[in-house]
């Protein structure tokens, strides 16, 4: 095996895009794996799955990865290459506004073939349930864990996509970094939901969260997540550390029309959005947000495309622009409600249906 040391294999991350480089042994978080349990059995984790649905896996590389002796861990900064978001139309989280994740996979490709080159071997883990990305961040200096349970690098704060690269070839370890947040809690004010406290992150009550996940949007939740329709930035929006990032953007996003997507077909919008988790890759989650967020942003533009969705065969979709109609346009979408009520038959739809004419003033004599 040819000799090949930390300082080469940093080079090549960070000329190949990386802004943040580290390298951790393969040993198991155990500190992790206790967190991620302790939150499960406590109820935080909410309908989440991902690490959560096997903590022993995610914290043991070896578990998947025997021979494997360290791990290279790569962060890179997505908010230069984001916008603001549009003040109409839909919002996205900005690591969510494109495939940002291209340029980690270039980079942990990069090191891969380097590794190879010299006889060692090695695999990529990039957004993979097969390990705890941000536990290996941490341990490997990029950044300390926030109160808001992202990683925050100095420089960055929390606006870091990681890659990992397990590898067979043992590796000297960074010096993970000794720093805190200390008496800084910005983030759980920030949290439109309340998610973030001191005891850490209930996923049970992240908007992310319920943008990814299958079913309906609980009620409570539909008006506090306003336009958006995947992910949520605002606790990186307010982290500190984060800054001097935010300080250099300088465009706009491009508006996410509700007209044009509630119009599109099922295959437009997953392609357009393929580089986000969607359930099932069905198109319906997807309808899902965009009718809440429409409904929420009260644009008279959407409201042709949600009435549009009282016919969808999807009866969760049917359910959630009866709601989207009631919440957007009040007492005007009584009439159209009101005739929809007679022909929906699936219970959980017509429960929606039931809410959203509540949601409006009945007519007096109606």
């Amino acid at each position: 095996m040819a000799a090949l040391n930390v300082a080469e294999l940093r080079e090549s991350a960070l000329a190949a895009g990386a802004d943040v480089f580290g390298v951790t042994s393969a040993a198991p978080f155990a500190e992790a794996r206790h967190a991620l349990e302790s939150r499960k059995d406590a109820g935080l984790a909410g309908p989440l799955h991902f690490t959560y649905d096997d903590p022993e896996t995610a914290s043991d590389v070896k578990r998947t990865h025997p021979w494997a002796e360290s791990i290279v861990v790569v962060g890179c900064n997505y908010l230069p290459r984001t916008g603001t978001p549009s003040e109409t139309g839909a919002t996205v989280a900005r690591f969510a506004t494109r495939d940002h994740y291209e340029r980690v996979r270039r980079v942990t490709g990069t090191l891969i073939d380097k590794l190879e080159s010299a006889g060692a071997r090695a695999s990529a883990l990039i957004d993979d349930n097969q390990l705890l990305d941000r536990a290996a961040a941490a341990r490997a200096g990029l950044g300390w864990m926030g109160k808001s349970t992202m990683i925050l690098s100095p420089g960055h704060g929390p606006w870091l996509l990681f890659g990992s690269v397990a590898t067979d070839l043992r590796l000297e370890p960074s010096e993970p970094m000794r720093r805190t947040c200390g008496t800084c809690v910005a983030c759980i004010p920030a949290c439109p939901t309340g998610a973030i406290t001191s005891e850490g992150l209930d996923g049970g009550r992240c908007i992310s969260t319920w943008l990814q996940t299958s079913g309906p949007i609980p009620f409570w939740v539909r008006p506090l997540i306003e336009r958006r329709i995947y992910g949520c930035d605002d606790c990186l929006t307010s982290c500190p550390p984060g800054f001097p990032a935010m300080g250099r953007i300088a465009v706009r996003e491009p508006e996410l029309s509700f007209a044009e997507l509630l119009a599109a077909s099922d295959d437009e919008l997953l392609d357009r959005f393929g580089h986000w988790y969607v359930p099932g890759r069905e198109a319906r989650f997807i309808r899902r947000n965009l009718l809440v967020a429409a409904g929420n942003s009260q644009e008279e533009s959407a409201v042709e495309g949600i009435f549009g969705h009282f016919g969808h065969r999807s009866s969760l979709v049917r359910g959630h622009a009866y709601w989207a109609l009631a919440r957007s346009i009040g007492i005007d979408g009584w009439a159209a409600l009101r005739a929809a009520y007679d022909g929906e038959t699936v219970p959980d739809a017509r429960r929606e249906l039931e809410n959203a004419v509540l949601m409006v003033r009945v007519p007096t004599g109606g």
